[in-house]
């Protein structure tokens, strides 16, 4: 049954934004038709298109010349696919009997509508906590999905956790053989705020690269439900004229501060553009997901690889090298690209115990770390630590 007509006029390119951002976070495949469904509501204020699948919201408003108000909806990426392709210029859409018509230059097109009545109600976005710029936002939640696991039968590693302490946040991610830490201020609503937060990884990851991070305008974080991170938190953002729930996860995140090494038999720093290049060419003779093992001297490091059936290769870069004579340590070639990819500084700096043991990655700071009395080296303040497990050597 539709639920009402509709009627109005809006220029394609805010239609098609509109549309396109809202149907990105649709299901392709569900049970439930209509949950493939952009609902569009035209009343005094303009235009709002809407999704949700039980788990993600979208809500998303802009002006148009309202003829008649109403509610609607259509299937949500066939929508957006449309309205990309047409011509530029004013769109006229109205229903007529129970399809959507839009008229675009000499294009014309008809959806069929879809029923309203087994549409699930769209969450309200929870309290503001806190605000945030988009840049920042988007840059420490990139650098620690690189470390989510993808495995939904573990789903207390599937996301990022989010502590907040006062004006402190910091985010987490782990799937067992890597870790990305990043820390980071934010404004927060009250000065006392405190939360323990476990956010969907890809979800977040897909709203964080959305965010201008060209614009001053902060990205609100609301949380509903944040004393008791269950079933009923919902995590919100809000940025000019677009927001987003998504239902928090509920599992427990695992203590990961064991995990840190607090200082390093051996440190080394690297340019990381020539080691990207390095690490791409010798990984061509090397099997899928094989190792990439590096092999550490003074003002070196040598990597090497290998396949089955496609031979060997290795590559000698400059690096700078200090604790012991040398170390070979060997690393999944994919775990170590993702982990330099997301440094974000032309240099990274390692960290090492024992070739067994997980040796960390952090931006290189201006004053490297002196050696202790013991010989080791603490590992330097930093706003960014990834932790990397090394592969067994033959041996």
């Amino acid at each position: 049954m539709v639920e009402s007509s509709v009627s109005f006029r809006v220029q394609k390119e805010d239609l098609s934004e509109a549309a396109s951002w809202v149907a990105r976070s649709l299901p392709t495949k569900n049970t439930q038709p209509v949950l493939r469904a952009v609902v569009i509501t035209a009343d005094d204020h303009g235009l709002e298109f809407a999704g949700f699948d039980y788990e993600v919201s979208s809500k998303v408003r802009i002006n148009a010349d309202i003829d008649q108000p109403g509610r609607v909806a259509v299937a949500g990426k066939l929508l957006a696919d449309i309205v990309a392709n047409m011509p530029s210029g004013p769109v006229e859409v109205s229903t007529n009997g129970n399809k959507l018509q839009l008229k675009g230059g000499s294009a014309r097109f008809e959806l069929p509508l879809m029923g309203l009545d087994d549409y699930p109600q769209l969450p309200s976005l929870p309290e503001v906590t806190g605000k945030i710029s988009p840049a920042a936002l988007t840059a420490a939640v990139t650098q620690v999905a690189s470390a989510a696991g993808r495995d939904d039968t573990l789903p207390m590693l599937t996301g990022i956790h989010m502590e907040v302490n006062g004006t402190h946040l910091k985010l987490t991610a782990t799937d067992r053989f890597r870790l990305a830490l990043r820390s980071l201020e934010w404004e927060p609503t009250s000065p006392n705020v405190e939360a323990k937060l476990l956010i969907p990884a890809k979800t977040l990851l897909d709203n964080a690269r959305t965010l201008d991070t060209h614009i001053e305008e902060p990205v609100e974080i609301a949380v509903g439900g944040a004393d008791n991170v269950g079933a009923d938190g919902l995590f919100g953002l809000h940025v000019s004229n677009r927001e987003t729930t998504t239902r928090m996860l509920d599992a427990d995140f695992p203590n990961v501060a064991p995990l840190l090494p607090k200082t390093h038999t051996c440190i080394a720093t690297v340019e990381i553009s020539p080691l990207m290049e390095s690490i791409r060419r010798v990984s061509l003779v090397a099997d899928r997901n094989a190792q990439i093992r590096l092999h550490f001297k003074q003002g070196e490091l040598t990597l090497y690889a290998s396949g089955a059936d496609s031979g060997e290769a290795s590559e000698t870069i400059p690096a700078a090298f200090t604790g012991e004579d040398e170390l070979l340590i060997a690393f999944n070639a994919g775990y170590l690209r993702d982990g330099l990819g997301v440094i974000g500084t032309d240099r990274v700096m390692f960290g090492f115990t024992e070739s067994s043991r997980p040796a960390i990655m952090v931006p290189e700071p201006e004053e490297l770390p002196e050696a202790n009395a013991d010989g080791t080296f603490p590992t330097p303040d930093t706003y960014f630590t990834y932790l990397l497990m090394p592969v067994r050597l033959p041996g």
